[in-house]
């Protein structure tokens, strides 16, 4: 549930490897280096195993793997900082665009997060702490846009009926 301001302002040493934890910190907006931007924010996030391979992986594969180093630095500005959020746009949208997913942006994964969460039953006070909103109702009402299995189910067995009922 990182917001893309938090994730490109990420530096090695924002993960404790011991312990699976990354302390989100900062944000960059411009590529500027700010604070976050609510105080829930500024917490200590567990990472899930399989997410800390695939940092470890990044960390192996990346020339910027010292721990001051930015953990998403751009080669183009020698690693002094992170890639920009065009940059990042622009690959989401070209992403989007191959997988035949139109509209795709940066902060559509916080809006697929919260669907996966209320998906798999969380409740929606637990939604709330992962997403580090500091009022629940930005939690339900911004972030409220849940279209589950069941839910496309049921328009297509409404829209097959009407379609009969015309035909």
């Amino acid at each position: 549930g990182l917001r893309i301001s938090e994730c490109m302002a990420l530096r090695w040493s924002d993960v404790d490897w011991l312990t699976s934890k990354l302390s989100v910190q900062r944000g960059i907006v411009k590529q500027r280096v700010d604070d976050v931007k609510t105080i829930y924010s500024n917490q200590r996030m567990t990472i899930d195993a399989e997410m800390l391979d695939a940092l470890k992986l990044w960390k192996q594969t990346t020339q910027f793997s010292a721990n001051e180093d930015w953990m998403f630095a751009s080669p183009a500005q020698l690693g002094r900082l992170p890639w920009s959020f065009d940059t990042v746009l622009r690959a989401f949208v070209k992403a989007g665009r191959d997988a035949g997913i139109g509209g795709l942006g940066t902060h559509s994964m916080r809006h697929t997060y919260r669907s996966w969460l209320d998906a798999a039953g969380t409740s929606v006070a637990v939604q709330q702490k992962l997403m580090r909103h500091g009022d629940i109702r930005t939690t339900m009402n911004v972030y409220g846009g849940v279209v589950t299995n069941e839910m496309q189910e049921a328009h297509s067995k409404v829209v097959r009926m009407a379609l009969e009922k015309t035909n």
